[in-house]
């Protein structure tokens, strides 16, 4: 791999440092002691009840508000996606955040299909604007029709414009999250100006979405999909008018969402039987990177080893004028910042949930 030519430093991963309890910039309704317990609940919204399943810290007291974090399974999971598995919800714990896990759409009437989460192109099955293809003037694909299998969901009947659409589409997801962040923000003490989405694979995916519609941007504090692209022709920066922190977490040797080749801003195609098309890490760091007020100078910034964290990772922003400061725990964090380790399409909850909420941690 090329390493940067500036820096070249290790990161050694620290324990984050837990959120202040009770400072919060922007308190929450559910802050006037209304209250949910950990567990499973329903919620109406777009004419379907949707499901989903919430951790609240054991210090967790009315009055107090507490960072929130939504996290979105992948094509097929559901609620108990993230947070049946080991450690997830004890370093939640440990840390002080509510989390949330909703569960998408799909595995019943009208779709028989895996439970989705819809984001640009996956409905569609095209992609964006300017994309064509090849040799004719309409919309480019998402996949190639003759090489991917037809997962088209019945409830995109009308919708879908190719046999690459394969999300399900009853229901708008990011109307649903906003619906949802209402929901939890009335019945918890949450501190609305640390709101954070993270997901992995079709739900990190969708977390792009988020990050990039101006009707949830607003709500986020930071986004970090975890072994999840946008489609081609998707690589849309954040819609805010301020900086909105990314961390991207992809797998080396991926072959359901491929990240690309460090440097190549172009897109990744899938080779795991299907073939789908990608925007590839670089290029979407590259511009979260200039929205974020980082210039990019022809190559990262900063190149890390990061050993503790089983990942490479690297940025196009500095935290501090002089670059990454790891003496000082939760200083100098970049405001964008790519990770890729030696998986396939894995999460690798063991280390990247971690390094999410140490990113997480530092956005304060």
């Amino acid at each position: 791999m090329t390493r940067s030519r500036s820096a070249r430093l290790a990161l050694i991963a620290v324990a984050g440092m837990a959120p202040a309890l009770g400072v919060a910039a922007s308190p929450s309704a559910g802050c006037a002691g209304q209250t949910l317990a950990s567990g499973t609940y329903q919620l109406a919204d777009q004419g379907v009840t949707r499901r989903y399943r919430i951790h609240v810290p054991s210090r967790y007291s009315p009055g107090v508000a507490l960072p929130l974090v939504v996290v979105f399974h992948g094509w097929g999971g559901d609620e108990n996606e993230f947070l049946g598995e080991a450690g997830v919800e004890s370093l939640a714990d440990e840390r002080g955040y509510i989390v949330v896990a909703p569960r998408g759409l799909g595995s019943g009437d009208p779709d028989s299909r895996r439970n989705s989460w819809s984001f640009r192109g996956s409905t569609t099955g095209v992609a964006a604007a300017g994309e064509r293809g090849a040799g004719t003037g309409a919309a480019a694909a998402v996949c190639d029709p003759l090489r991917t299998q037809d997962y088209r969901y019945p409830s995109c009947t009308g919708i879908a414009r190719s046999t690459c659409s394969w999300t399900q589409c009853q229901a708008d997801d990011v109307a649903f999250t906003m619906a949802l962040l209402a929901e939890v923000e009335a019945r918890l003490c949450v501190d609305r100006a640390r709101v954070f989405a993270t997901g992995g694979s079709n739900g990190g995916m969708f977390s792009w979405d988020l990050g990039q519609d101006a009707r949830s941007a607003p709500h986020l504090r930071a986004i970090a999909p975890i072994i999840g692209l946008p489609h081609r022709g998707y690589a849309d920066p954040p819609a805010t008018p301020g900086k909105l922190p990314l961390l991207v977490i992809t797998g080396e040797h991926d072959p359901t969402v491929p990240p690309g080749r460090w440097e190549d801003a172009g897109t990744t195609t899938t080779s795991d039987g299907d073939r789908y098309y990608y925007t590839g890490a670089t290029a979407m760091t590259r511009r979260w990177g200039d929205a974020n007020g980082c210039a990019y100078r022809g190559e990262p910034a900063a190149s890390f080893a990061a050993v503790a964290l089983r990942a490479d990772c690297r940025t196009y922003c500095a935290g501090d004028p002089d670059g990454w400061s790891g003496d000082r725990p939760g200083a100098g964090w970049p405001n964008v910042l790519d990770c890729r380790a030696p998986l396939r399409h894995e999460y690798g909850l063991d280390w990247s949930w971690k390094l999410v909420l140490d990113f997480f941690d530092a956005q304060r």
